[in-house]
């Protein structure tokens, strides 16, 4: 009988393939995979994997706020969107650090940057200038709003654990605050 490597050399190239794209990978997306791995080594339910997905899908979008709201202090040419990107910076860096607690009381990981459409989205906002990165800061802040108010709203009465449900619930208000003072933003500023 004669032992053939090729199917050994194609396993082989396959692994060191499978390497190579690690450094590549989206963060949000990998701390996802590894919640879910946690979660699904620990035989739990499809409401903690709900729950786990919350938790990183809030840290994800609230770093969003976070960094694109730092960059419109810098950038933007209205006092007033100023002001807004001061406040919502401000209030998403508390809701992150409880976020923070609540995630390493509950062993979930979240990821350390932005995920791959984020950072897009980043860029973008970030080579506008004038009146033009002011409107699309607003509306980039709208939209992440609007995603996040829904699956907080959801999580306050549909998450499996009680912390998670509280703990969206009691941010869920915040949110809707952003959300109509970036609404109130669009309509006073220069189309």
């Amino acid at each position: 009988m004669r032992f053939s490597f090729a199917p050994c050399a194609a396993a082989v190239l396959l692994a060191l393939s499978a390497c190579n794209t690690e450094s590549t990978k989206d963060p949000v997306a990998e701390v996802i995979f590894q919640n879910e791995k946690s979660i699904g080594d620990a035989n739990v339910t499809e409401r903690q994997k709900q729950d786990a997905e919350f938790v990183v899908t809030a840290a994800s979008r609230s770093m969003l706020d976070m960094e694109i709201s730092q960059i419109a202090q810098r950038k933007a040419t209205s006092p007033d969107v100023k002001y807004l990107a001061q406040t919502i910076a401000g209030q998403h860096g508390t809701m992150q650090a409880a976020l923070t607690q609540l995630a390493n009381n509950k062993g979930l990981v979240l990821p350390k940057g932005l995920g791959a459409d984020q950072a897009k989205q980043v860029g973008e906002l970030t080579a506008l200038n004038g009146p033009a990165f002011d409107r699309k800061y607003v509306e980039l802040l709208k939209e992440v709003h609007k995603a996040s108010i829904d699956d907080f709203d959801d999580m306050s009465d549909d998450a499996y654990d009680g912390d998670i449900r509280t703990f969206a619930a009691s941010h869920l208000p915040t949110l809707k605050n952003h959300l109509e003072a970036t609404e109130k933003m669009a309509d006073q500023l220069p189309k």
